[in-house]
């Protein structure tokens, strides 16, 4: 692993313990410049990962707590007249988007199906319009929006196309006895994240997303992905496959974990342990196969068992 990464793990290692796996892909899902959902039970750290992220890195964060009352303006910022100068003329107020390399969605799927989708042009083309006029985001733009998977009453379901903008979904889970112990202790007298120190620069972190895109990737790896989609596609079990962005995404996290191992090619192995974090949440299910009780990993793995890995790699 390279030695910036791990250096990066162990600040947030300081109050995220015993999850290091899950660190490394929420990593390489900021070096590959992609939205993360995390999707898990309340109290586990997701709102403190992410502040601890953004510290580490260097990078500025912003956070909105999504309720029902959200607008869309709060996250897109609006038009103010100017009665001042007397003049027919508006100004643009900025929304939480405008000012944060690290935007922190909590509890996104508490606010309305419009407030949700006021992120997608955000998220994809990272910017935002405003009554005709574009507004560029700061560079990077990384959203990472928690949601809970108990307590769904008064909830909004994410929008398909929203889900499909998230790079990855991943979940923490509980930590083991030994990591509890350590949490516990840890916090007798004060927060952890206040222990949490910068190791990256923000030009830093927009090298490492460069270096990335230039991580080799052949012909076989490529062909192997594609063929991963189509047969998602083809699948009597599964409505909706993996679409070409999620696709495009699959190979774009392949890289970054390539990366993160201190690899500039892509292995198949790269493909095969991003496939679930990148598709389980992008494909829907056919009737037959929910009624069955058939969940999205359990599809995932069986196309990655389908599916022959290239020769000679």
């Amino acid at each position: 692993m390279r030695a910036e990464i791990q250096q990066i793990i162990n600040e947030i290692q300081k109050v995220i313990i015993g999850k290091q796996a899950a660190l490394t892909k929420l990593l390489i899902a900021v070096l590959a410049d992609g939205h993360v959902l995390l999707d898990d039970v309340p109290g586990v750290g997701k709102t403190t990962l992410a502040m601890a992220v953004s510290k580490a890195m260097g990078l500025t964060y912003r956070r909105i707590q999504f309720t029902p009352d959200v607008l869309p303006s709060d996250i897109t910022g609006f038009s103010v007249y100017n009665k001042e100068n007397g003049s027919l003329s508006f100004s643009y107020m900025p929304g939480v988007v405008n000012d944060a390399n690290i935007l922190l969605g909590d509890e996104i799927n508490r606010t309305s199906s419009k407030t949700q989708s006021a992120l997608l042009e955000a998220m994809e083309e990272r910017q935002v319009t405003v009554d005709g006029n574009t507004h560029p985001l700061k560079s990077p733009f990384i959203v990472i929006a928690t949601q809970n998977n108990v307590g769904t009453a008064g909830t909004q379901l994410l929008p398909f196309a929203q889900l499909d903008r998230f790079l990855m979904r991943l979940s923490l889970g509980y930590p083991d006895l030994e990591s509890q112990v350590a949490i516990i202790r840890d916090r007798q007298k004060s927060n952890p994240i206040s222990n949490v120190q910068q190791v990256v620069s923000l030009n830093d972190v927009l090298q490492m997303q460069e270096e990335v895109q230039d991580v080799t990737m052949k012909d076989s790896v490529i062909a192997y992905i594609a063929e991963l989609a189509e047969k998602s596609r083809e699948d009597s079990r599964i409505e909706l496959g993996i679409s070409p962005r999620g696709a495009l995404f699959i190979a774009k996290a392949a890289k970054a974990r390539a990366y993160v191992l201190g690899r500039d090619y892509v292995i198949p192995e790269d493909v095969r342990e991003v496939l679930g974090d990148v598709c389980t949440h992008r494909i829907i299910l056919a009737q037959q196969a929910r009624a069955g009780k058939v969940t999205a990993g359990e599809v995932v793995d069986s196309l990655r068992d389908m599916v022959k890995v290239p020769d000679g790699m």
